[in-house]
């Protein structure tokens, strides 16, 4: 038995439910039974809202953005692409969220407003202008609305009762006019509205809502008084506007500490008495005590609100829905590259929930879980030292640096007082962790073709990144914290050239102390020969499982590279490999080799070191191209013992 849909506006839902009807009424039919419960089951497993695919197709393609989406007729509208969110058997579609996608010029008519089962819809942070939608009034189920940030002109929706189940409305920072519609008042399910920064007129509405929560009218031509249903909001809400708090419960005096009485004077010769003098001595100590407890409320106040973002992002906490974050400039958003197909702003950052992953040399890198569960790396930037021109030109030279191992920088967002970059999230790790982070614990060793996929990749992008920009670009902060795996399990670098405009660290101030040339004595001004320095230190560090700075059982403080230079001057070659790496077979050569291009790297000298196009061929040239005869690092060996290496070269003070 088969059935034919020639009607593209069948849906799948419709399918569903008639399969399942039939497929009870043939519950006793025996194998036919199991057939058609078969093929039920793989129509809900390829369920496909055509109505609404389509619906979002016009949309797309009928509205200029300057972010490309990845929307096209082949692909599913529940499972790919970018935004879209589906019911739980994927025939229709809920949830549409776009921010800062850069759609220009009014919203195409008969599109979105197709989407009759929509509950969430979020167009915020976009360049959108004209009236609000009049066809949006078809959206019965809508229960979120986001249009903040926008250009949006004219009055508001008349009769905002289409609208039952809202229940979040932010229409806040647009040019509309008008008056505020009493038909919001029938919103019975609505918990948070937010009209600020608009031109709003007249008086404002008794809403009479109880279950609203958030509140926003400021910056508006609002006038009259508050409504008393209005009135337990606090009067922030209402600035910006002519209105009367007349009738407002009148705000508490500050409590200020009792003005202490003249005490008299005594009998004996106007002298001050014992008793007196105990109570100027008491009233001076509560004097102090209030003096101190003022200027710690206003160090923690500027502190509070130096690093309100960085609070924000590490913990969650600001919901973009219940009110605008304060931190964020309107005319400061988040600037994503060419081809990034991630659809958040910085609303979504603030609102994620985020671990710290590590505090670097140039700032704190955080991992931030979105809403739809994407996971990006945030690093929020201290000690910027470029003003925003500077800072943007030099975001897009890095921007655009495109290479299979250099982690791409997908935005960057700059205000007066935050510098943030976005990057993909790497699930394994950084080398430094994989090397480092898990010793002593349950875990699975790197081995020598782990190790050598990322050498080789580190040292492409890093000589990718020396190419970049007329060959003037320098990386500046090589180090094994700065390398990740990439899905090929190839090294990839990050952190790209951020040193030129940072504020200059001192060597031993610096994290990254140890990866540091001799020569460098301005983190602004290191060259592409201290980058191969650094890199010759990573490949020091693969080779023999030891930190950069480490400390011996007696806390004697070692460098690596001073160590590796006295082990192989007395030949005592084999006590440089990490203990891990002697259980394997026929790599002896091979870790020889490796270790003489790392001290080719780590000369004093910087005119003396290799360029790194020399070094990736040096390193491409220790695994030959007819390894596969070779047997596998995962072979493992009793005993080991390296050749010496050759023309190694003798210490000296770093």
């Amino acid at each position: 038995m088969v059935f034919m849909c020639r009607n593209s506006s069948f849906s799948a839902s419709r399918v569903w439910d008639f399969g399942v009807r039939v497929v009870r009424e043939m519950a006793g039919h025996g194998i036919l039974f199991w057939i058609l419960l078969l093929g039920l089951i793989f129509l809900q497993g390829n369920a496909n809202p055509v109505e609404d695919k389509q619906a979002l197709l016009d949309f797309v393609n009928n509205f200029p953005h300057s972010r490309p989406l990845n929307w096209n007729q082949s692909s599913s509208v529940c499972d790919h692409w970018t935004g879209v969110t589906c019911s739980e058997d994927k025939s229709y579609v809920i949830a549409v969220r776009l921010p800062g996608i850069g759609f220009t010029g009014q919203i195409p008519a008969n599109t979105l407003s197709r989407l009759s089962r929509l509950q969430t819809l979020s167009l915020r942070s976009n360049v959108i202008s004209g009236e609000f939608p009049s066809d949006f009034s078809n959206l019965k189920n809508l229960s979120f609305l986001y249009l903040q940030f926008n250009n949006f002109s004219g009055p508001l929706p008349l009769d905002f009762s289409v609208w039952k189940n809202l229940t979040i409305v932010n229409l806040s920072n647009n040019h509309f006019n008008g008056s505020i519609p009493f038909s919001l008042s029938n919103l019975t399910q609505l918990s948070g509205l937010n009209l600020a920064n608009n031109s709003l007129s007249g008086e404002i509405p008794d809403l009479g809502l109880h279950k609203l929560q958030q509140l926003n009218l400021c910056n508006n031509k609002l006038n009259g008084s508050v409504p008393e249903s209005l009135q337990r909001f606090p009067r922030s809400v209402f600035v910006g506007n002519n209105v009367s708090f007349a009738s407002f419960p009148p705000e508490l005096p500050p409590v200020l500490p009792p003005t202490p009485k003249p005490y008299p004077k005594s009998k004996n010769g106007g002298k001050l008495g014992e008793t007196a003098l105990l109570g100027i001595i008491v009233a001076g100590a509560v004097l102090g005590i209030v003096a101190f407890a003022f200027l710690i409320l206003v160090f923690c106040s500027r502190r509070k609100k130096e690093d309100g973002l960085s609070g924000k992002l590490s913990k969650g906490e600001m919901s973009p829905e219940k009110v605008i974050s304060r931190s964020q400039d309107a005319n400061n958003k988040l600037v994503f590259f060419e081809g990034c197909h991630y659809a958040f702003d910085l609303e979504d950052l603030l609102r994620a929930s985020a671990e710290v992953l590590g505090k670097g040399t140039f700032g704190t890198a955080y991992k931030a879980i979105l809403e739809d569960a994407t996971s990006v790396v945030v690093k929020r930037l201290k000690d910027v030292n470029v003003g925003k021109r500077d800072f943007e030109q030099h975001m897009e030279v890095v921007g655009n640096i495109r290479h299979e191992n250099v982690v791409e920088l997908k935005a960057y967002y700059y205000s007066k007082d935050e510098k943030l970059m976005v990057y993909d999230y790497y699930n394994q790790g950084s080398i430094s962790v994989l090397l480092h982070g898990r010793r002593g614990e349950d875990r699975n060793p790197l081995d020598w073709d782990t190790r050598l996929r990322i050498a080789i990749g580190a040292a492409r992008g890093i000589a990718h990144i020396h190419t970049a920009n007329g060959g003037k670009l320098v990386h500046g902060n090589v180090k094994a914290s700065n390398i990740f795996v990439n899905t090929q399990q190839y090294g990839c670098v990050s952190d790209v050239g951020l040193a030129t405009i940072m504020s200059s660290l001192a060597p031993p101030i610096s994290r990254a102390a140890g990866y540091r040339a001799p020569e460098v004595t301005d983190t602004r001004k290191s060259g592409q020969p201290a980058d191969v320095y650094s890199f010759g230190v990573v490949l020091l560090e693969l080779l023999t499982g030891k930190s950069p700075i480490h400390t011996t059982a007696g806390d004697e403080i070692v460098h690596l590279v001073r160590w590796v230079h006295s082990v192989v001057r007395e030949e005592w070659t084999a006590e440089v490999f990490d203990i891990e790496l002697m259980r394997y077979l026929n790599i002896e050569e091979e870790m020889v080799e490796m270790l003489q291009i790392a001290m080719s790297c780590v000369v004093r000298m910087p005119d003396q070191r290799p360029k790194m196009l020399d070094v990736v061929k040096m390193i491409e040239s220790v695994r030959q191209a007819d390894n596969d005869n070779r047997p596998s690092s995962g072979n493992r060996s009793e005993s080991s013992t390296p050749p010496p290496v050759v023309g190694a070269e003798n210490p000296t003070s770093q």
